[in-house]
């Protein structure tokens, strides 16, 4: 059965349910299967809950879009009852909740039968999955000395080796697209505050963090989307309401767009050839579609966004083992490197850096978005990119084995130096997505970045999808799995 169900998508097998062709019971079965089968490898997927997910199939699964659809979700936030979380850290370990979050509820609502959690970095804060709580590094199913991505790189490496069709992850820098990258799969990143974050969370990274799905499919991402789309009660602010929704948004093609072509980081610096290349075949495809394509690089101060962006998020990772340890110094087997090195960090930034930070986020956020404005600034529709500056790194490689955080984040062979585009947008809070357009030299998925205007998922996501039926990637898998 996995052979026969590994490459189908979410929709697809909820198709087949639908049908009476097969049973949530008997897809389940095949998705504890596979990871029987694949995680000793991989080291993807934790904490299974098989009983909770059996008890949810007898109770009746909700007849939404995915019911019958084995899920698992990330361990690192989405909160729920009968899931409890490592949250990616030997701190956390074995934390239980009272209560489901919004976006768990709203996952659940769609039919989908959870039965476990992804693995994650600590903190949330590489690009590559490799905490200590988990015994061993996450890898990649391309090539197994390779990263899955980072954070939500469990999410990546179990949708890729087909033990599930979608998996839940979550963006504050690219954990979404990271691994969508690295894994061949698609990976999209909504408008800021476009899904819930409530109620155990007020705003992640300072709004710069949302959750979001790794699927096989575009169409799978937007019925996830729309299922989950909305601010939950007393959010602190909602995004732009849609127009149509995303799954009637990839109906159709959107209208041809003015796409601007960047083929360096944003700073101006190359690229890897390899991913050079895979850029410039998705910018000559775009042009085949009718898309007007224009060599164009923003002008917004992207050195003062990273600084900000690991202030934030080294003050908001102090703050949360600062609260858990009530007063006492983390200890090794308590906290990673780079943990410690961000709690120490942060103890030298001045009292009102946070407010500082976040006004000079805020102030990139207008700077971008004058590259999409039509009358006052370039006019641009669609800005194309690499996901990483290079291929999916070697595992090891980012590590939480350093205390200097800041040469993690921003040193020359740091994440910045690895994953110069996806923080941008959740920096501005626009939406963004990873596309499995490339291959590297060596086998491993590159994947192409597109971003556009805030609030302009539906242009995003239609573009996507007409991509995917221009250059298909489904029957592009790693080898040894279904």
């Amino acid at each position: 059965m996995i052979g026969d169900l590994g490459a189908a998508d979410a929709t697809e097998l909820a198709g087949m349910v639908a049908k009476g062709d097969v049973s949530p019971g008997e897809l389940l079965d095949a998705a504890l299967a596979a990871v029987a089968l694949h995680n000793p490898a991989l080291n993807a997927v934790v904490l299974v809950q098989e009983n909770a997910a059996r008890a949810a199939i007898r109770a009746g699964l909700p007849r939404g879009p995915f019911r019958g659809v084995p899920f698992l979700i990330k361990d690192l936030g989405c909160e729920a009852v009968d899931f409890p979380s490592h949250n990616g850290s030997r701190l956390f370990a074995n934390t239980r909740y009272s209560r489901n979050s919004a976006i768990f509820d709203r996952i659940r609502a769609t039919g989908v039968v959870t039965f476990g959690r992804t693995t994650a970095p600590e903190g949330g804060i590489g690009p590559a999955t490799e905490s200590a709580v988990y015994g061993a590094p996450t890898r990649n199913p391309w090539n197994l000395e390779y990263t899955s991505g980072g954070s939500s790189g469990g999410a990546g490496a179990a949708v890729a080796a087909g033990i599930v069709a979608m998996a839940h992850g979550s963006d504050g820098g690219g954990s979404v697209r990271i691994p969508a990258s690295s894994c061949g799969l698609f990976g999209f990143k909504p408008t800021r505050a476009r899904l819930p974050d409530g109620p155990f969370v007020g705003e992640g990274w300072a709004g710069m963090a949302i959750d979001g799905f790794l699927t096989r499919s575009v169409r799978d991402t937007a019925v996830m989307l729309d299922a989950c789309e909305g601010s939950d009660l007393g959010a602190p602010y909602a995004a732009p309401p849609l127009a149509q929704g995303h799954a009637q948004a990839i109906s159709r093609p959107p209208r041809r767009l003015r796409v601007g072509l960047c083929d360096t980081t944003l700073t101006g610096d190359a690229i890897h050839p390899d991913v050079h290349e895979a850029v410039m075949q998705a910018a000559q495809l775009l042009e085949s579609l009718g898309h007007h394509v224009t060599p164009a690089r923003p002008t917004a101060d992207v050195p003062m966004m990273m600084r900000a962006w690991t202030d934030i998020v080294g003050i908001g990772t102090a703050l949360s083992i600062e609260k858990a340890l009530k007063g006492h110094a983390p200890t090794p087997d308590q906290i990673e490197a780079v943990g410690r090195g961000a709690m120490a960090y942060a103890a030298t930034l001045s009292p009102t850096r946070y407010l500082d930070a976040v006004g000079e986020i805020h102030a990139f956020g207008r700077q971008m978005a004058a590259f999409f404005e039509p009358e006052t600034g370039a006019g641009f529709d669609i800005l194309l990119t690499a996901t990483l500056a290079e291929p999916s790194a070697k595992v090891g490689r980012f590590a939480h084995n350093t205390t200097d955080y800041l040469a993690y984040r921003t040193g020359p062979d740091g994440v910045f130096a690895y994953s110069p585009f996806c923080a941008i947008f959740n920096a501005s809070g626009q939406p963004a997505a990873s596309l499995p357009l490339g291959l590297s030299t060596q086998g491993l998925p590159i994947g192409v970045h597109l971003a556009a205007a805030f609030g302009q998922d539906e242009t995003l996501i239609s573009l996507c999808a007409e991509i995917e039926n221009a250059a298909p990637w489904a029957l592009r898998r790693p080898k040894g799995y279904a």
